[in-house]
């Protein structure tokens, strides 16, 4: 979560490195959906409910940044 605007130690600006999609889907609909910039802290805290999941549903979660890097990954819900 670098916002473009910080310099390294050598005074050089380290590039912007953000992640600007988050997005959580269960069964697959789309239950939380965040565009993010630069203003993200480096290590969020993330919290939300919904409704229609039952204890054992998987809840998928990824996420885009902006240098087109992505990932996702798969939690049961409990």
């Amino acid at each position: 979560m670098d916002t473009g605007l910080v310099k390294d130690a050598k005074g050089e600006v380290i590039p912007a490195h953000f992640i600007q999609r988050l997005k959580f889907e269960c069964n697959g609909k789309d239950v939380f959906v965040a565009d993010w910039g630069t203003a993200v802290s480096k290590d969020p805290y993330v919290k939300f409910s919904f409704k229609g999941a039952k204890k054992g549903d998987d809840l998928k979660v990824s996420w885009t940044d902006n240098k087109g890097g992505s990932d996702t990954t798969t939690a049961k819900i409990s």
